[in-house]
């Protein structure tokens, strides 16, 4: 156990570091909705692919893959490699995102999707989708933090201090100054959780022995573990259900894709891609020698996503590696609800509240306010009740969110794309996905509800759109930046 007041000491020193960077980026805010959501188009390399890592690599890193690793063994590996490979998505899309948002002043995903189809109506109904399939993705996030600090702690910090701590940080940094402070602390933050991690892992297998003891052990006493499928968690069937959604995350979720609209300039898109491949392959391998280093030290728990604070409290790491461990979960944490919230936010604010001609972006940020403050509150509420329809929804978040692939790649490649297909498409899929998982019970480890989800989905669109016309407003995203991605060069 570590006792409560060092945690708290070191959470104050977070703290304190936190808001003193918040407030200096509140400092650099102009007031406008662009400034505040997207901080003004004009973030660097280093800091947008630091913030976006922090952002998706959160607490389910060295929680839940963790977990899966202790409960598993190496399937867990090559389902968070798949994901890695997802990333590969970037060099794709990072061009077309910040090059439509840039001619036509996008700041939501949603915004910039329903504006390529001509209808607001698509904008909203991604808009309401994203809501419902992130809200309890949110609450995880909330979870994990209540995990951790009550786990390392003995109970000494209770779930709901531990929630109540990670909900006031999270709305202040997101609420003050938006994005700008969200990244800037993300860029800071995460290499604490990158140092701290390595720092970790190495004192972790250095108790064992050394890396060749750490290995030999791991061979002799749980060989099952480095097999494929595994020692019983994994099977092809649920490699495939967890896998498939999580390929298609960069362009899914929009708290990430978001993270497109912010660049400066086309150099630091690149440099941004090189930091998100960086940590993230390196932040794996952390998550999963983690894992398997807990597996030999702290042998038989019943609950695999105790398996970060079991190891935490085991004596083999120093209580300052600890600390810093902690802290770095506990900003991965953050930083996920903050760029969910303010994702949220900008999508309500812009396709809401905002209107054509008129300038109100003074109440396009309250709106985002208000609905950043509801969506942490929400988080917080359902973490600390454990109700089970949020354990369904957030097993069916990643697989809900796969509706709105189709339309966004047909965006980009298939200008026959329709409105009436995109809202087909997003609202059928949706709602298979809902009758699926919560009112038949399909399993989140079934590939039957990703295969079935975005199958519909993808047909829906395609077959509505082949049937309907384009709309006079629609817009042409691939004629119209043709000419801009041959000269930067892009893919």
């Amino acid at each position: 156990m570590i006792a409560p007041l060092l945690v708290w000491a070191a959470i104050g020193l977070f703290t304190a570091l936190g808001f003193a960077i918040a407030l200096r980026a509140a400092r650099a805010n102009t007031g406008t909705a662009g400034d505040y959501y997207i901080a003004g188009r004009d973030v660097g390399g280093m800091v947008a692919g630091l913030s976006y890592a922090a952002t998706t690599y959160s607490a389910f890193m060295l929680v839940v893959l963790t977990g899966l690793t202790y409960r598993g063994g190496a399937g867990a590996l090559g389902f968070e490699l798949i994901y890695f490979a997802g990333l590969s998505l970037l060099v794709i899309f990072a061009p077309r995102f910040w090059l439509v948002a840039r001619r036509w002043g996008f700041i939501s995903p949603a915004e910039m999707i329903g504006a390529r189809y001509g209808c607001r109506m698509v904008a909203r109904l991604m808009a309401v989708v994203s809501l419902v399939f992130l809200l309890p993705y949110c609450t995880t996030q909330m979870a994990g933090i209540g995990l951790l600090l009550s786990g390392v702690t003995d109970g000494g910090i209770s779930l709901f201090g531990a929630v109540a701590t990670g909900a006031a940080l999270a709305m202040f940094w997101a609420v003050l100054a938006g994005l700008r402070s969200v990244a800037w602390t993300d860029a800071v933050l995460s290499v604490v959780m990158l140092v701290s991690g390595v720092l970790a892992v190495g004192f972790a297998v250095s108790a064992l022995g050394g890396w060749s003891a750490f290995a030999q052990g791991l061979a002799t006493d749980h060989g099952a573990w480095l097999g494929v499928p595994g020692s019983g968690l994994w099977s092809l069937p649920t490699f495939v259900a967890l896998a498939v959604p999580w390929f298609f995350f960069a362009l899914s979720n929009p708290q990430v894709s978001q993270r497109l609209f912010v660049l400066r300039d086309f150099r630091a898109m690149r440099r941004m891609i090189l930091w998100v491949l960086g940590f993230g392959f390196v932040f794996t391998l952390i998550a999963v020698a983690w894992g398997f280093a807990a597996l030999q030290l702290v042998p038989g728990l019943e609950n695999s996503s105790m398996a970060t604070p079991a190891l935490l409290t085991s004596g083999v790491v120093p209580v300052w590696v600890a600390l810093l461990l902690i802290l770095g979960i506990l900003s991965a944490a953050v930083s996920t609800l903050d760029s969910i919230a303010l994702a949220v936010g900008a999508m309500i604010a812009r396709d809401f509240i905002r209107r054509e001609g008129v300038s109100n972006d003074g109440l396009q940020i309250l709106a985002g306010r208000i609905v950043i403050v509801g969506v942490i509150l929400f988080a917080s509420y359902f973490a600390l009740q454990k109700a089970q329809i949020v354990d369904q929804l957030a097993a069916l978040s990643a697989a809900g969110l796969l509706v709105t692939v189709p339309p966004i790649i047909g965006a980009f490649f298939w200008s026959r794309g329709t409105a009436a297909g995109a809202l087909a498409g997003i609202l059928g899929g949706a709602a298979v996905a809902v009758w699926m998982a919560i009112l038949q019970g399909v399993s989140v480890f079934n590939p039957l509800l990703p295969f079935t989800v975005g199958g519909v989905s993808t047909a829906l669109f395609v077959g509505v759109s082949l049937i309907t016309r384009p709309r006079a407003g629609a817009l042409d995203f691939a004629a119209e930046i043709a000419e801009d991605l041959s000269r930067h060069r892009a893919w």
